[in-house]
């Protein structure tokens, strides 16, 4: 006969969790000193790419730092890359106290976050964004993540980070390409402004419609307050969400659609931000047939998105290979695909009950 042990373990509430998103130029002049100033590591392992290594090599210097320097490019989120971290966190001693700073773009946030909660079940990690997608985006919420070549991020974990220290000046570095793909997540935050539940009302919408020279520009003012409401809105949601169980897909506005494009295009046709930005189309085109939004609001939007010149010529996909890729997004549920979609002036909601022939049409 097998005797059952019932074990009980107590286990206090997750306490709360903040941290500091520090928006600005300059921080690379005292970086030792910011750095030093949230975690207590004794080692420090900075994980980077070869593009970012060779412009800021010099910059990002501390005393008991080594580097791991990977690959450029979204093709290269993977199991490899993902395990040369954690070799090189062995390789020099890493201990639980030690702390992994991840210093490029989402790519290198995303998998050095996720070497940090997997290594030693968890060290200090930091984040250091170089890209606007990335300051706007990947480095704030705690979602880290490698991909599968059956789906983007689908092994990770959710992490969050001591502080992210976003320096606008490396935004310089960017070709405009890349500045535009940071815009497609940018723009996403105006059209789901009001399901954010933000304190303050930053009529996003307007000031994107207003700003767009003075952001390609890379003005100082304007680009980091528009990096501050992009992170403001975010913030809000993941207060609410952090492990999205509700709320928090709201900030995948568009993603369904560009997840399974960038998937089925091996991530080296379009930008994420580019895919973003078709996808976001596809999901307005879908809320209008669904009649969840006006045809005023509808021409509002692409027009906001034409403005800024995003989206490339896309390629002909096949319709049924693009809507089956979509059933391994992470929000599929009971083995229907869910889109967040506009259902009001930004505004959007989580429907899974959309016609497929709706999804077919949004496609075009």
């Amino acid at each position: 006969m097998n005797q059952l042990f019932n074990l009980k373990v107590n286990i206090p509430e997750k306490k709360e969790y903040s941290y500091d998103i520090l928006i600005g130029e300059g921080f690379f002049q005292n970086f030792e000193e910011i750095v030093k100033k949230y975690s207590s590591a004794n080692k420090f392992l900075i994980v980077t790419n070869e593009t970012i290594y060779k412009l800021y090599k010099d910059k990002i210097q501390l005393g008991s730092s080594k580097f791991v320097i990977l690959p450029d490019g979204e093709e290269y989120k993977n199991f490899e890359n993902f395990k040369k971290i954690l070799d090189a966190a062995i390789e020099n001693r890493l201990e639980r106290k030690d702390c992994i700073i991840a210093f490029g773009g989402g790519v290198i946030g995303d998998m050095a976050g996720y070497a940090a909660a997997s290594y030693m079940r968890g060290i200090d990690f930091i984040q250091v964004p170089t890209t606007l997608l990335s300051m706007v985006d990947s480095s704030v919420g705690g979602k880290v993540a490698i991909n599968h070549e059956h789906g983007k991020n689908l092994i990770g974990a959710f992490y969050q980070p001591k502080v992210v220290i976003a320096d606008i000046s490396t935004l310089k570095t960017l070709d405009k390409r890349q500045l535009k793909t940071g815009i497609g997540e940018v723009l996403k935050y105006a059209f789901i402004e009001k399901s954010c539940g933000a304190d303050l009302n930053y009529r996003f919408f307007d000031f994107l419609k207003n700003n767009k020279d003075k952001i390609y520009n890379l003005d100082v003012d304007t680009v980091s307050n528009l990096i501050n409401i992009c992170c403001s809105l975010k913030a809000a949601v993941v207060n609410k969400d952090e492990t999205e169980k509700g709320i928090r897909a709201i900030l995948n506005l568009g993603h369904t659609f560009a997840h399974a494009i960038e998937n089925l295009t091996n991530y080296v046709v379009y930008t994420h931000g580019e895919a973003v930005a078709i996808g976001m189309k596809m999901a307005f085109k879908l809320a209008l047939l669904e009649k969840y939004i006006e045809k005023s609001y509808y021409d509002e939007a692409l027009e906001l998105i034409d403005l800024y010149d995003l989206v490339p010529a896309f390629s002909d996909l096949s319709k049924d290979d693009l809507y089956n890729e979509m059933f391994l997004d992470k929000k599929a549920q009971n083995g229907k695909v869910r889109f967040v979609i506009p259902n009001g002036s930004f505004e959007v909601g989580i429907f899974s009950d959309v016609s497929k022939q709706y999804v077919f049409e949004a496609m075009n």
